[in-house]
């Protein structure tokens, strides 16, 4: 029977597949975890692929390996978050080898924990540095060279918008500027059909959070589905972001964190 309008049943709706052919992309922190999956799906999308990385050279190559089996170019670049000038050498670096530059993820970050008692403003220095500045100074760099329908993905955290225990107040705070970073470029590159976007995973399984940690149990507690997400859910919600459905999407903090903040 065929359903009403016209239109196909829902159980047979067909998804468009997201295309990146003729694309390039830079993900910072790409060597591994959530920033690898992403490298990895924005690649089976057809995208040339960059990575950051700061210490693990062979994790990094690891990678640009599985982006070249799938067809596309990719390249790893040596780059401390925390240094300016070398992230805009990742940038400068991005252009020079691929010609252009479409799609920015930041997903470089790093977590110092401890009540305000105990944090020091060294950490709070480098945490600010890493997970705030990094970005602003690669999207400043990016947006200078970027075409319409470029892309800017940042990747924030659930905790962002809820800190549901002690000892998070500098992660927390890191990305939650992430939020009015990425409204305010929203409006400062919407009129060049330029997206900025920030995505906001919540407990996801990675080698800083594994789903048999210390305190996994207490996180699944706190979500609607009790179980950790996969770096690939995420890498699956920024690739849409970064594809042609989500060109109407910008200036959007998404969570994908299981219902914790639900």
């Amino acid at each position: 029977m065929p359903s009403h309008n016209g239109t196909k049943e829902l159980s047979r709706l067909e998804l468009p597949h997201v295309e990146l052919r003729g694309k390039v992309a830079l993900v910072t922190g790409g060597s591994r975890g959530i920033g690898a999956a992403i490298a990895i799906q924005l690649a089976a999308a057809g995208a040339d692929v960059a990575l950051t990385y700061v210490r693990s050279a062979e994790k990094a190559e690891a990678v640009v390996k599985q982006i070249e089996a799938l067809g596309p170019r990719g390249m790893a670049i040596q780059a401390d978050n925390a240094d300016a000038a070398a992230v805009e050498a990742a940038v400068a670096t991005t252009i020079e080898a691929f010609g252009r530059l479409d799609i920015l993820v930041n997903s470089a970050g790093i977590w110092h924990a401890g009540t305000i008692d105990t944090v020091t403003l060294e950490q709070l220095d480098e945490t600010m540095a890493v997970n705030f500045r990094a970005p602003f100074i690669a999207s400043k760099a990016a947006a200078s060279v970027m075409q319409e329908g470029g892309r800017i993905i940042s990747i924030g955290s659930n905790l962002a918008d809820r800190v549901p225990f002690e000892g998070i107040a500098l992660y927390s705070a890191s990305k939650a500027a992430l939020v009015g970073l990425t409204k305010g470029l929203a409006r400062d590159l919407g009129p060049r059909g330029i997206t900025v976007n920030v995505v906001h995973p919540g407990s996801t399984e990675t080698d800083m959070n594994p789903a048999e940690g210390d305190i996994a149990d207490y996180q699944r507690s706190l979500m609607a589905i009790p179980q950790f997400g996969s770096p690939n859910d995420i890498a699956g919600l920024v690739t849409w972001l970064a594809g042609p459905q989500g060109r109407f999407v910008t200036g959007a903090a998404l969570t994908i964190d299981g219902g914790t903040n639900a």
